[in-house]
């Protein structure tokens, strides 16, 4: 029969692919979780861990097994949660995951915020694309995401954290010639350049812009919304850009943040979590920092 117990111990070997390093992460000594690991491959008769001189990795009965053992452990999590909740809020661990193409510019008021205000808050922050934040969240490895509509994920809920407007990012010296407000027809002349493929800005852009077809249409390379910026500084093209970023990426200069006609294009935010969390408390209360925060990047710099 198999315990939660065996179960924790495949979850850390998993993660670290290494029995000293889980063994310490759990706390136990390395024979002991050796014991739990092999008694788990006797009883579904198949081994889960090929063994190496510089650690293991997951053979595919194991990945299969994996799967399933973060999906308990997930659910097991959210029991505990549900059966330590009290009147006091953001206490104790919270994993949150958050979009690329926002955490830069969230995260450091954020993460001072609730130092400042939950000082009993452990947080651990995974940034990333949101089809792996989705899939790390279903895992059990997060507690919740901050991403951009839709969610297209089951068993999960989610909280509106408000509108992040976009602005479209030209070089300085083209600023001139693309008179604001600006309207998405005349992008169509213009050479419009993009996050890597799995960035949930990048279909956004496309989605607002409506040149998925244009030859001028460029992907560059660029992994994060900074590299991007570089990227139409340098005169390599145009971009669009959310609001809550363009007060930090103005500081480096040598671009115009041009708004487009109204109705403006924006993106919407929420905070999503699994149904079966006792959390909610907490993420409401999160929630409403992370508007706040979102509200103080989106305001207008003075000079």
């Amino acid at each position: 029969m198999f315990t939660i117990r065996q179960f924790r111990y495949f979850e850390a070997l998993a993660e670290t692919l290494h029995f000293g390093k889980a063994a310490k992460r759990l706390n136990i000594s390395q024979p002991a979780l050796s014991a739990q690991i092999a008694q788990m491959e006797v009883d579904f008769g198949t081994a889960l861990f090929e063994r190496r001189p510089s650690g293991v990795s997951l053979t595919p009965e194991g990945n299969t097994v994996g799967r399933r053992v973060r999906r308990i452990l997930a659910e097991i999590r959210d029991l505990e949660a549900l059966a330590k909740a009290s009147d006091e809020l953001l206490v104790g661990q919270l994993r949150l995951g958050i979009i690329a193409s926002l955490a830069p510019y969230l995260l450091p008021g954020l993460l001072a915020e609730l130092s400042r205000s939950f000082p009993r808050l452990a947080i651990g922050v995974r940034e990333n694309v949101t089809a792996e934040l989705a899939d790390e969240l279903a895992r059990g490895e997060l507690d919740c995401v901050v991403q951009a509509l839709p969610v297209e994920r089951k068993g999960v809920e989610t909280i509106p954290l408000g509108e992040d407007p976009f602005l479209l990012a030209v070089p300085e010296a083209a600023a001139a010639r693309i008179r604001a407000p600006v309207s998405p027809d005349r992008l169509e002349g213009e050479r419009l350049i993009l996050l890597e493929e799995g960035h949930c800005l990048r279909d956004q852009a496309l989605d607002v812009c409506r040149i998925a077809e244009s030859r001028d249409l460029a992907s560059l390379g660029a992994t994060s919304l900074n590299t991007l910026m570089r990227m139409v500084a340098g005169g390599l093209g145009v971009t669009l850009v959310p609001a809550c970023a363009v007060a930090a990426e103005a500081r480096a200069g040598g671009i115009a943040f041009l708004p487009f006609e109204e109705p403006a294009p924006s993106r919407a935010l929420v905070l999503v979590f699994r149904s079966s969390s006792g959390r909610r408390s907490d993420f409401e209360r999160l929630a409403e920092m992370i508007r706040a925060c979102l509200s103080e990047a989106q305001a207008p710099k003075p000079g």
